[in-house]
């Protein structure tokens, strides 16, 4: 008997297993967004895992069930691909373990082949596809002006959540109402929940825009944060932790992004790769961060270097002695004062 395991992009959903039909559909109706169901075929690697609505990660095999969402990914150091890129013969890939749907064109030999899946057809109700952005918040106005702290990154894997993570820790000693949110990428849950688990009073990401990566046109993209900026501004918290996933220079939106919280960037962090890359962003994007973290700065020799090529300080985050340069950095950077109450009375 099949098992049918729902992916975190699922999580924004109101499925059961008795309310919608699984149809397949043509081709011609296929897009961005939908919510299908792949049956998981091939031989099992490492990577025949799901993360679940909760962010807890599910072992799968051949013949159960996942419902994902059909969508698009660049990842530098994985794979590449797209739903568009799925052939007639229906097989698919799970593009992250959220869900992401579609078919590897570009994948790295470095690991093990990814979990495959054969297409079932559309999750249905009502003849009618059921579509992400069916979910997807809505806002009657649209402004947005909370204190944000963005971090962005050379590439993936180059210390955004590690570095967020910290963040969030840091504000809430101070006693600060804090936010967090993943708001360019590919569908992951278990990042922006690691978050909350270190601070941040309320998550968000784009998933709850409706978004399965945020590899769509800009338009679509700008059109889809801003009710979700809105209701955080709703939500009124002393500072927004934004992630951006991938790197400004990736086709995530990144650039728009930035440009969407605009004036109310008060600090930004580059977690970058190595010392050259910090230089890289810098005369790439015009992007003058505040101070650099993650792989560039884990000896003293690469913060130096760091420092002699781009004129910026670094910190490594992950060495213990570092706690208190990180947390001074903050406070002057912030205004933060230890022990301080927030204006919520929450946090």
């Amino acid at each position: 008997m099949s098992t049918r395991v729902y992916g975190s992009l699922a999580r924004i959903a109101d499925f059961r297993n008795s309310n919608y039909d699984v149809q397949a559909l043509p081709r011609s109706e296929w897009a961005t967004g939908d919510y299908v169901e792949g049956e998981v075929v091939g031989t099992i690697t490492d990577f025949y895992h799901i993360e679940d609505r909760s962010g807890h990660m599910v072992r799968v095999e051949p013949g159960d069930w996942v419902i994902g969402a059909l969508g698009e990914r660049a990842a530098t150091l994985e794979g590449v691909g797209s739903w568009q890129d799925i052939g007639p013969d229906g097989r698919m890939d799970a593009l992250t373990a959220a869900g992401l749907t579609g078919r590897f064109t570009s994948f790295s030999t470095l690991l093990p082949d990814p979990l495959t899946l054969k297409y079932r057809g559309h999750l249905c109700r009502n003849q009618r596809k059921v579509l992400m952005s069916d979910f997807a918040m809505k806002a009657d106005f649209h402004g947005f002006n909370i204190p944000t702290l963005l971090l962005v990154g050379t590439s993936m894997s180059a210390g955004k959540t590690t570095t967020g993570r910290r963040v969030c820790k840091e504000l809430d000693r101070a006693g600060r109402f804090v936010i967090g949110a993943k708001l360019s990428g590919a569908g992951r849950y278990r990042d922006i929940l690691s978050y909350l688990k270190t601070g941040a009073t309320e998550i968000f990401d784009f998933v709850d825009a409706g978004l399965p990566s945020t590899i769509v046109p800009e338009a679509e993209y700008r059109a889809a944060i801003r009710p979700l900026l809105a209701h955080i501004d709703d939500l009124q918290p002393d500072l927004l932790v934004v992630e951006a996933g991938a790197s400004p220079l990736e086709p995530y939106n990144g650039a728009a992004l930035i440009d969407e919280l605009g004036d109310n960037v008060v600090c930004t962090i580059l977690c970058a790769s190595d010392p050259y890359a910090v230089v890289g962003v810098e005369r790439a994007f015009s992007l003058r961060p505040d101070l650099v973290t993650g792989p560039a700065t884990q000896t003293s020799a690469a913060v130096e270097l760091v420092y002699k090529l781009s004129g910026l300080r670094g910190i490594n985050i992950l060495d213990p002695a570092q706690k208190g340069p990180f947390r001074d950095f903050l406070i002057d950077k912030l205004g933060l004062l230890r022990n301080e109450k927030s204006r919520s009375g929450t946090g």
